[in-house]
């Protein structure tokens, strides 16, 4: 009985630990702000950035430039990280709600 009550506490307690993970605040956008700015807010957060082609990455932002941005631990890719050119970034989707 004690150690499903055990493993019932820890499952919790992953669950609680990747939705801080996973969730980041919404974008807050101003007038005249660029996409490196936005991205720049999100360093050490989860992002997905649709390219054009329309291929998705998700990543941690580990660096952002005015020419690229470095995701890495990617989603599916775990031993792989990302350099993107922004001029190919259609959108940047962060998932905000649980």
């Amino acid at each position: 009985m004690n150690s499903v009550r055990v493993v019932v506490v820890a499952i919790l307690g992953l669950h609680l630990a990747f939705a801080s993970i996973v969730c980041a605040e919404a974008p807050a956008i101003k007038a005249g702000e660029t996409l490196y700015k936005v991205m720049e807010g999100y360093k050490g957060k989860r992002v997905t950035v649709r390219l054009q082609g329309g291929e998705e990455l998700t990543g941690k932002v580990k660096f952002v430039s005015k020419e690229l941005l470095h995701l890495e631990e990617l989603a599916r890719r775990e031993f792989f990280d990302a350099v993107i050119d922004v001029t190919k970034i259609e959108a940047l989707i962060v998932r905000v709600k649980e």
